[in-house]
Parts: structure tokens; sequence; C-alpha cells
């Protein structure tokens, strides 16, 4: 195994293992500064992050706006002061000396405000911003600001491209490095584009090359390259150190930083994580993003692929074979089905699937009472957490705020799922019921002697670990 040697990072020197951040609440201020005070770069979530009472406790992110402007204004007060939170969290573990970044999704709702409003209060703080969901062409602008260094999330040689003319070019000093996210591998949302096949992964090594070919060409020879999505143990990885090919590199660990004592998931998914097989993470786009995403298949990804199922098309006037006559709702008005797909809606309905909700492609989709209720519930109280939602059809600009399409049933709110999960995971069935995000990895905590016995190290112990190459 190579010596694994520091690397120069956003103008000091780090050991090129970095923390990814995950989520609502799954990388904090805790984890981001161990991680950072064991000598490598630690990252804190700053999406809807926690904040704390005078005793220490979560704050429940409760909303109480009548409109979804309103909620919308209360969630991105959440949000500054869960990530200001967090930040000082980290700050004091590491007293100010460990490298610390930001974790932000373009795409999530009030993205620019939030952490530029986060950055004004957080002086010091922070060194870095990671953020990806998008391209976040604004992001140099943000970073240059505040005089931090920022680091974009991309899938592609392609992508970076058009940041870099578009934008970075013109505040190239303060590029710490370009995350290279694995579309195929990497946990959360993944950057896969209309051109790529979801069911067949490409080797990474080639797209990273052309990625750093691209950076060359603008002068980017020293600025790092973060592996993300994959990378379990350097030992595997031993021929991207120092290969001149790809320049200075370091990789990026999401998954393996959820099984430590600092992480804060509850004690429920951490077992659950230690049971997994491979094939238990899949690649699906129920995602309200409309990004594919990386998830376990539990009872809540299990539901989305019934629901999805229980769907026929429909029309509006007898066309074709659309002749056989269905009525919708309460007010039970007609649409058209064909026969065979009529006899599959009976059969539905007798297994307790006898609500009908429409879908922006004029399909039907099929559940139970309880579910369409709790379906239209969270479509109402939506609060916009994202810059554009399927699910509740919500748009962050005005003057409509929307994005002009039927709110789509065949997805999920992706804050409340998320918020339970994080808040609730010492509960098993919390853990089945929610969206567990997870990269493609995560069956080897079954398989990693490491981990035999049951055993969960600190953050300190798995980078130790890591430096070994295993």
């Amino acid at each position: 195994m190579r010596a694994i040697n520091a690397i120069r990072m956003g103008g000091v020197d780090v050991l090129p293992l970095v923390e990814g951040g995950k989520g609502v609440a799954v990388s904090n201020g805790l984890s981001a500064g161990m991680w950072a005070l064991a000598g490598g770069v630690g990252t804190f979530s700053a999406v809807n992050a926690d904040s704390y009472d005078a005793a220490g406790r979560p704050i429940p992110q409760l909303y109480h706006g009548r409109t979804r402007r309103e909620r919308h204004e209360e969630l991105i007060s959440y949000a500054v002061q869960g990530a200001l939170a967090q930040a000082r969290r980290a700050w004091e573990i590491t007293g100010g000396k460990g490298r610390i970044h930001a974790n932000i999704l373009w795409e999530m709702g009030g993205a620019e405000r939030i952490i530029t409003e986060v950055l004004e209060q957080a002086k010091g703080l922070i060194h870095g911003i990671t953020c990806g969901a998008g391209m976040p062409y604004r992001l140099s602008e943000i970073a240059a600001r505040f005089g931090v260094h920022y680091y974009p999330i991309v899938s592609s040689a392609r992508a970076f491209n058009a940041l870099w003319k578009r934008a970075y070019s013109k505040t190239a000093e303060l590029l710490g490095g370009v995350v290279y996210e694995d579309p195929w591998l990497a946990g959360g949302h993944n950057g896969l584009s209309n051109g790529e096949d979801p069911t067949r992964p490409e080797d990474p090594l080639p797209r990273v090359a052309a990625l750093r070919k691209v950076m060359n060409g603008f002068g980017l020879n020293e600025t790092p390259i973060i592996m993300a999505g994959g990378v379990w143990c350097l030992e595997e990885w031993e021929h991207w150190i120092d290969n001149p090919e790809l320049g200075p590199v370091a990789f990026q660990f999401g998954t393996r930083p959820l099984l430590t004592q600092e992480s804060p998931i509850g004690d429920a998914w951490k077992q659950k994580l230690l049971t997994l097989k491979e094939g238990d993470v899949f690649l699906n786009k129920f995602s309200p993003t409309g990004f594919y995403s990386s998830a376990v298949n539990n009872g809540f990804i299990q539901e989305l692929r019934e629901r999805n199922e229980r769907q026929v098309a429909y029309t509006t006037e007898a066309i074709g074979e659309h002749v056989a006559e269905y009525g919708v709702g309460p007010r039970k008005r007609i649409v058209y089905l064909t026969n065979p797909d009529l006899g599959r809606v009976y059969g539905w309905e007798q297994q307790g699937f006898t609500e009908a909700l429409r879908t922006p492609e004029s399909t039907l989709v099929f559940v139970t009472p309880e579910k369409a209720r709790e379906i239209l519930e969270d479509q109402a109280a939506c609060m916009g957490c994202l810059s554009s939602c399927r699910f509740s059809n919500w748009a962050q600009q005005e003057p409509d705020f929307t994005n002009g399409k039927k709110a789509d049933p065949r997805s999920f709110c992706i804050q409340k799922t998320l918020q339970n999960i994080a808040h609730e995971s010492d509960n098993p069935d919390a853990v089945e019921h929610n969206l567990m995000f997870s990269g493609h990895n995560a069956y080897r905590f079954a398989k990693d002697p490491f981990y035999s016995n049951g055993f969960i190290p600190t953050v300190k112990q798995l980078v130790e670990r890591m430096l070994t190459g295993r």
C-alpha cells in the first residue's frame, strides 16, 4: 500500500480523507469536528440542520404559517440557525484548528439566502462550501464575497467545463477542489445525465481522468479532485494515488462515517447497516427532485414501488381503446380507461386500494384511503424545502410559486421523511418506513472484519483504519 500523505487543499495541508456531507441532521458538527480533529476535512450538512434549546435539546422544526410562502420563510430561518449551531459545534471541538466544510444542496429551497446568511454570521468558523445537486453557478460568487474556498460537486468533465466558463474562471484562486461524485455509486441524489444508463455503471477512472484533462487546460493542475462514491478502503484505490494522469486526489467517505460512535443516527439505523446485503441499495427515481437517488430498499421504498405499479392511463373523452367509464374522486367524475385496465382497477379495489389519484402524466395511481389522506395532507403542508418539487408542485420563483404542473402523488415529502429518520432512528419501525439514503457499498459493513461482532468505531479509530488502506 502506498503511503497516504497530506495533500494541499484550500490553502492548507490535510489528510486526503474528506467526510461526505449527508442530508438532514446526519452529518453534524460533532461528526465533522471529530473528523477534522483526526486530520481530515470534516463536513457538516447545512440542509435543515438541527439547532438547540438552552438545555442542548434539538428544536423540533414545526411550521405554523398558513401559506406555503410563510412556511418557506420559517424553513429558511430553521436552516440558518441549524447551520450556525453545527458550525459553532464543529469549531469548538477542533479549537478552530481543523478544516470544516459546510455542505449545501443548490436545489434546496432558499439555498443562496441560507448559505449567504450563514457565512455572514459564521465568519472564521467555516473554511469551505461543498455544493452539488444542480449547477451552482453562483457558488463561486458567494464564496468570494466571504473569502472561503468552494468545492463544486460534479459527475462529469462536461459539467465542470460549463461551470468554469460561465462563472468559476473569475474566482479561480478560491476553488479549493472539485468533487467528482460517481452517479452510480454515491449515496443520496445522483447526477445521472439523460444520456447515461442507470443500469450500466461506468468505470470512474476514465471519467475522472477526463475531468483532470479539462481542469489542466484551465491551469488547475494542482487543484485536487475529490473522488466521492464507492470508496470503502484506499488499498482498492492505490492506483489512483500519485497517478500523474489524475494529479492530486483526495477521497470522500459518505457511508462509512455513518457507523461511528459520534454519528448522530440512532442505534436501529446503525444496526440495520450491519445487516445489509449486496443489492439492498439501488437507484430509484421516486425523489420529488426528479433526480435519481440511491437508498436502502426498505418498506418505504417498497411502498413507493408498489404504488407506482398500481397505475393506469386515462383520457377525459372516449378515444381509441379508452372506452371504459370510471368515476374518480368524491364526485365520481368520469374518465375513460381501457377494458383490461378497468379489470386491473377492480382487482386493486378488492385489495383495499380504492382511492384514485391523478398524476401530471394523465394516469391514475391507486392507494388506500389512509395513504391518500397522508399524501394530500403532506402536499398541503409543503414548506418549500426544494427549489422545485414535483410532489407538491411548489417552486420558489415568484409570482406564482408553482412549477406549473399538477402535484405528483407517485413521489413523497422528502423533508418529512428525512426529518423522521434523522430524529427517530432509534426506532426500528421508523428505519423501515422512512427514506434511508445510502451509498451502494453499505453491504460491506456486514463483510468487513473491522466491524465484526457489531463493533462500532470512533471517528478517530475509523480514520486510523483508513490510513492503513483498509
